[in-house]
């Protein structure tokens, strides 16, 4: 038909790839000879790669790569934003205050909120910022998700506990809030934060990860009951050990590397992930500026608790285990929740491994800033009642996951039952009608 309409064939000339002649064999001439479809793989090969090796990979296009931002964008951050609106808030409400000696309840409760709140943006941007510099340095993030994540939601536990113990020469009713603050945290992370989130979502439980970390919570608390109970306080070298403990722990969990990602890979990916790529000296200015407020909202939470205390006659103890432990657990009840919103059973595994976190490694570092010793006002009140109800708490809360390895709602309700009748138990110990 070509022939006969007067046109003539085309030569189709095959590709060089396809020919006997003979291509050198270096990179550019190869890349040119290349089908432009092997070469659109190799390049996303290549691509992939790259940022594989880096540490730094993302699940996108080579289109999608983010720039990372400077000090410039770190400014207009909201993050940063909202915890220099609540320093600049608590500075000058806190001024006004001391000035004009106001010290009624509503204001200091007020004081106090606004230190929670600090305390809390500001712990989170210091975790932001480690995290970055962590991954930058090349660290796996499953070792992330189990150093910096559990240490920065307990970071205010920490930072309350070893302010209070730092400054009880001159109040040493401030070593019963720092004791308080403990049991506290862990017995409202227990009962109370678990039965909420067990109540927006049940929780399957893996048998593997309670063999591992569960057992280790129930110990340590009672390692740091019977500490307590043999010399009525903590000594620096007691500190150390039980500093020393919670190293050993983290080496222990980082000796099996593929265990550890299989139970807890979920939790890492999900939680506490950064919106965006910094710089490495914006991500260090998150360190100093999240740790520069987090340190000052601890001291100004510490100052307005003890004063609630004198204006109410209530016990460091109490104040300590309830409105300050309850405070400081707000991080964990944060990262719960975000991780049951995605259906993850493991959420639960962030309350344990700060409940591990506290009784170790919180109360271990302020026994080192300055040894611990209870006061006889509130020593009754913390061997008898506190301890016993965050020990009976974290039994009861082992024997439900024991149970079938998953939590219902009908346990989660009772595991919040359980912290409203401890509630109930301190006012009526504090109003005469519970003798201890």
């Amino acid at each position: 038909m070509l022939v006969a309409s007067g046109l003539q064939p085309r030569a189709i000339e095959p590709h060089p790839s396809r020919t006997n002649k003979k291509v050198p064999l270096n990179s550019a001439t190869y890349l040119f000879h290349m089908e432009p479809r092997r070469l659109k793989r190799l390049m996303s090969f290549l691509y992939i790669f790259r940022n594989h090796e880096r540490g730094v990979f993302r699940h996108t296009s080579m289109a999608e790569e983010v720039s990372k931002q400077g000090i410039a964008a770190l400014l207009q951050w909201n993050a940063l934003l909202i915890s220099f609106a609540l320093f600049v808030t608590l500075a000058i409400l806190g001024g006004i205050t001391a000035k004009n000696d106001w010290t009624n309840i509503g204001i200091l409760l007020l004081l106090i909120i606004i230190a929670l709140a600090l305390l809390i943006t500001s712990a989170d941007f210091f975790v932001e910022g480690a995290k970055g510099l962590a991954r930058r340095a090349g660290m796996a993030e499953v070792v992330i998700g189990l150093t910096i994540v559990s240490i920065g939601t307990s970071l205010p536990e920490i930072l309350v506990t070893a302010t209070a113990s730092a400054t009880s020469g001159n109040d040493p009713a401030l070593m019963d809030l720092a004791v308080g603050n403990i049991y506290g945290s862990i017995l409202v992370q227990i009962t109370l934060v678990l039965g909420i989130v067990v109540a927006f979502k049940p929780l399957e439980i893996r048998p593997a990860w309670l063999r591992r970390d569960g057992l280790l919570m129930l110990l340590s608390v009672i390692l740091l009951t019977a500490l307590l109970w043999e010399g009525g306080g903590l000594s620096r070298i007691e500190g150390g050990i039980l500093v020393l403990i919670y190293g050993l722990y983290i080496t222990w969990l980082l000796s099996d590397t593929a265990k550890i990602r299989e139970d807890e890979q979920q939790v890492v990916e999900n939680i506490k992930r950064a919106d965006f790529t910094w710089t490495g000296t914006a991500y260090t200015v998150m360190v100093v500026i999240g740790l520069t407020l987090a340190v000052y909202s601890a001291n100004q939470l510490v100052k307005y608790a003890c004063e609630i205390a004198y204006q109410l006659n209530v016990p460091h103890a109490i104040v300590g285990s309830t409105m300050s432990g309850l405070g400081t657990s707000l991080p964990e009840l944060t990262v719960a929740m975000v991780a049951v919103r995605k259906s993850q059973g493991v959420a639960i595994g962030t309350l344990i491994g700060s409940n591990i976190t506290d009784p170790l490694l919180s109360i271990g570092i302020a026994a080192l800033v300055s040894p611990i010793s209870l006061t006889s006002a509130s020593y009754d009140l913390t061997m008898y009642l506190i301890i016993p109800a965050t020990i009976i708490g974290v039994s009861i809360c082992l024997g439900m996951m024991w149970s079938g390895f998953k939590f219902s709602r009908l346990e989660g309700g009772i595991l919040i039952t359980f912290y409203l009748l401890f509630i109930l138990a301190l006012e009526l110990e504090r109003q005469g009608y519970l003798v201890i």
